[in-house]
């Protein structure tokens, strides 16, 4: 598949939707979907709820183009209750991040605010015996008298099932709620960030960890930012970068010291004093950050924005697109209700040469970052035909077909817009161009074709 023109054509079709077909007001707020994640192959998908569970998705090889079925479901974390704080610990998790296959089992981290968990993921027959020496596989049968009428037990293959089974769990790390792991391109340790610290973990390790990046100030009432998203380089083992509120990524390398408080590169671009106003410390806070598969660039979201960031060029980022420019005369009723703190994900496609991220009404946005042109989907049930408001051209077909249709901002009514309902998790597949977006309780898939 040609990744460029199929997506700055605009032809995405809706592929597949997962989850319950009820009213919202029939949804309960453990089934919404808290973090969607393809593995590296893009043969399997996970996703994780408020209610601690986890579920996965594997391809549907009987069927043509990129389609998955349901492969299994496990219960991740449980609610605790921390007796020391007078603390609930929800089971929602945060992320889910998938291990590189070394064999026929999967391996993945899931966690919530505290515990970090490592399941293995595989496939077994369950087996009976069938025929012994006290069973004839019908009915018992007393026992040998002689030598002779003694017989080797048959066995016989009853079930096959997929087994999760928790094979590490990393806890009591995390005074504050972990918000990102990433495991490392050494495929032996990963990272696991809070709103202050930074802690390295060995996979085989659980009962300790090394903390690496420690912005607690002495006294708490100095705090002037928190660690929102961290992220290891995809290529390089000693790199890692972690973003705060206060709109800055900083990159760091392990080699430099043990603890990596100073930064190696700071990415950080000023702010125009005369657009400063009450909210903009709160709409510069990077929600979210990801570096391209090459490693050369980062993606980086905030309230309003999603920027691009060259590795070698700290400076200001090389291009910024605005994804709510036209919620900035809402700011107001947006801090209100407290959609301002709304934290959206991002992310690259396979080949670094697209952007994706989401906004409300169930709205999610594809850039195009060589011709810069873009794309806005909808990913909701009563918009399965993928009704389009963005300004990439769509071909004769798929307009015909009611796949997509083309307008400007002016098809967005804001009055409209229902705050409710927002793409804040979405990945996009490895090798080709699907996308898995989650929406409230159900899960939707886009493909270009």
């Amino acid at each position: 598949m040609d990744t460029q023109d199929a997506s700055s054509s605009g032809q995405w079709r809706f592929a597949q939707c997962f989850g319950d077909k009820g009213e919202v007001e029939d949804i309960t707020e453990a089934d919404i979907i808290s973090t969607v994640e393809f593995d590296h192959t893009g043969d399997y998908l996970a996703t994780g709820d408020k209610g601690g569970r986890v579920v996965l998705f594997e391809r549907n090889e009987s069927k043509k183009g990129c389609e998955y079925k349901f492969y299994t479901e496990f219960q991740s974390h449980e609610p605790e209750f921390d007796y020391l704080k007078s603390l609930e610990i929800e089971e929602k998790i945060n992320k889910i991040k998938w291990c590189r296959r070394q064999n026929a089992a999967h391996f993945l981290l899931s966690t919530n605010d505290k515990t970090i968990k490592l399941w293995k993921v595989h496939e077994k027959n369950l087996k009976v015996v069938s025929e012994s020496n006290l069973h004839d596989g019908q009915r018992p049968v007393p026992p040998p008298t002689q030598r002779t009428s003694l017989r080797l037990p048959r066995l016989l293959q009853q079930d096959h099932i997929i087994a999760a089974v928790p094979r590490k769990v990393y806890s009591n790390a995390h005074a504050y709620h972990i918000n990102s792991i990433s495991i490392n391109s050494d495929c032996e340790t990963y990272i696991s960030a809070d709103d202050l610290r930074v802690n390295l973990w060995n996979l085989n390790i659980s009962d300790q960890s090394f903390n690496i990046v420690d912005i607690k100030p002495v006294n708490m009432e100095e705090l002037t930012e928190v660690i929102t998203a961290a992220e290891f380089h995809p290529l390089h083992c000693n790199l890692f970068m972690y973003s705060s509120s206060k709109g800055t990524i900083k990159l760091a390398d392990m080699r430099d010291s043990a603890l990596c408080d100073r930064h190696a590169k700071l990415f950080e671009e000023e702010e125009d004093p005369t657009n400063r106003s009450f909210f903009s410390e709160i709409i510069s806070s990077i929600s979210d950050v990801k570096f391209s598969q090459d490693g050369r660039y980062i993606l980086s979201r905030d309230y309003l924005t999603l920027k691009i960031w060259d590795v070698n060029m700290d400076t200001r980022p090389v291009k910024t697109i605005n994804i709510h420019d036209h919620l900035r005369g809402k700011l107001c009723d947006l801090y209100e209700n407290d959609c301002i703190f709304d934290k959206f994900e991002c992310g690259w496609s396979g080949t670094g040469s697209h952007a994706l991220t989401g906004s409300y009404h169930n709205y999610f946005k594809i850039y195009d970052i060589e011709t810069q042109s873009d794309i806005t989907l909808q990913a909701d049930k009563s918009a399965f035909k993928a009704k389009k408001i963005g300004t990439a051209k769509v071909g004769g077909a798929a307009a015909k077909n009611g796949l997509a249709k083309p307008g400007g901002k002016e098809g967005m009514n804001l009055e409209a817009v229902d705050f409710n309902k927002k793409i804040l998790h979405a990945s996009w597949h490895p090798r080709e161009n699907t996308i898995a977006i989650a929406a409230t309780n159900n899960l939707f898939l886009f493909s270009a074709s």
